[in-house]
């Protein structure tokens, strides 16, 4: 089979599936609102926590979880993964786990997760290095 006969029989059975409806069943549009609904007070979360609180310790682990959650809808939703192949499933959830592991080696890096208290920071007013404190 050439690549163009290929080609052709992809679109005639894509052609098929939209006009004799066999296929997975879409959402109505109201499970869209919903879903978007849901979506929407996942992400005002998001946006209130900083202003509520200092994101350290356990308010980074609950805004990681509503990354992740976030993640998880929109790609099963909107990018219908919910109704697609376990490969391109296994292929997202590989990207979220690198990206969350990328995300938090910056964290790390920044020292966000505590404070290098060996270096010297002379904006803080802290003795040069080698000097002692006067009691």
């Amino acid at each position: 089979m050439s690549l163009q006969d290929a080609a052709h029989a992809g679109a005639a059975a894509a052609h098929e599936e939209t006009v004799s409806g066999v296929g997975h069943e879409h959402p109505s549009d109201g499970k869209y609102v919903q879903i978007a609904i849901f979506l929407g007070v996942i992400t005002a979360m998001e946006v209130a926590i900083p202003y509520i609180t200092e994101v350290s310790g356990i308010w980074l682990a609950v805004m990681l979880v509503l990354m992740v959650i976030k993640f998880f809808v929109v790609v099963a939703w909107f990018m219908h993964l919910k109704f697609d192949s376990s490969l391109f499933r296994r292929l997202f959830v590989g990207g979220l786990v690198l990206a969350v592991l990328v995300y938090l080696a910056a964290l790390t890096s920044f020292q966000y997760f505590g404070d290098d208290t060996t270096s010297v920071d002379e904006r803080r007013g802290d003795p040069p290095a080698g000097a002692e404190a006067d009691h």
